[in-house]
């Protein structure tokens, strides 16, 4: 299904690129296929020479080529580039936001039509493919477009669907903002392993090392994180005096709050958008 479509890119920035690698290193999508567009000329050089896919500094040219636009734009910028180019968009395009903290109405009253609108919410970890991304549809996305639209996003990790949009400021503030959190714990442990002895190359290894293994085993075995805990802490062992010490200081506590803070932070964003875009 999705070998078949046309797919432009608008803003081929990090997360862009990042979708363009796995469009075309995992197969779902072939290079003829995709066009990238970007301001910097060197960059739509760069991408054209390094993946194969069609580029344009013309986003209405890109847009009138596709069946699928994917909007890579920042926030700040979004609404002008919907409006440029919305006169080649209606409901023959399958149109996806990854715009972080934009909401589906803001695109909604910015264009004024009818159309078929899916938005992402991916995290950095898709420049190694493994992103976290969530996805909410408009009222005019068919089940097709969302398939479509998971196929595309699966292609730079894992994907998953909610209903209801609301939730999007949830999942900014869990997997969206995650990676952050879990880069502080990384660099933690990498602090207490020199603490107690171990150089600085070999504390952040393992400590790096650990966290894949964790998640991994997590992935793998779809146990809960609870008894896996369990089976590594022993009766009067060190596991379980390092787990009395973070619960003694508030990591499970903390961890919530700042999912909590970043949400309402998010929902903040998301109508200051709202604002500006019924304001241009």
């Amino acid at each position: 299904m999705l070998k078949d479509k046309k797919i432009s890119i608008i803003g081929t920035g990090n997360m862009g690129e990042a979708l363009v690698s796995g469009l075309v290193s995992s197969e779902p999508s072939m290079p003829k296929n995709i066009i990238c567009t970007d301001i910097r000329e060197d960059k739509i050089e760069l991408v054209q020479e390094k993946y194969g896919v069609g580029t344009t500094k013309d986003n209405i040219e890109a847009v009138e080529a596709s069946d699928v636009v994917i909007y890579a734009v920042k926030p700040q910028i979004i609404a002008l580039v919907l409006k440029e180019t919305a006169q080649a968009l209606d409901m023959s395009k399958l149109i996806i936001s990854i715009a972080a903290g934009v909401p589906l109405a803001a695109i909604e009253s910015c264009l004024k039509k009818d159309l078929r609108l899916i938005r992402v919410m991916p995290n950095i970890a898709a420049f190694v493919k493994e992103s976290a991304s969530v996805l909410a549809a408009g009222k005019n996305a068919t089940q097709d477009d969302i398939k479509l639209s998971m196929a595309i996003f699966d292609s730079m990790g894992k994907t998953i669907f909610i209903k209801e949009n609301i939730l999007m400021d949830a999942i900014t503030g869990l997997s969206g903002s995650g990676p952050a959190y879990i880069f502080l714990i990384v660099d933690a442990l990498a602090d207490a392993g020199v603490k107690v002895g171990l150089s600085r190359e070999d504390a952040l290894f393992l400590s790096i090392q650990t966290v894949l293994g964790a998640a991994k085993l997590l992935m793998e075995t779809k146990e809960h994180p609870g008894r896996l805990k369990d089976m590594v802490t022993s009766p009067g062992g060190t596991a379980i005096a390092g787990i009395h010490t973070l619960e003694k200081g508030g990591l499970r506590t903390t961890l919530i709050n700042a999912v909590e803070v970043a949400t309402e932070r998010s929902k903040q964003l998301g109508e200051i958008m709202m604002k500006n875009f019924s304001n241009e």
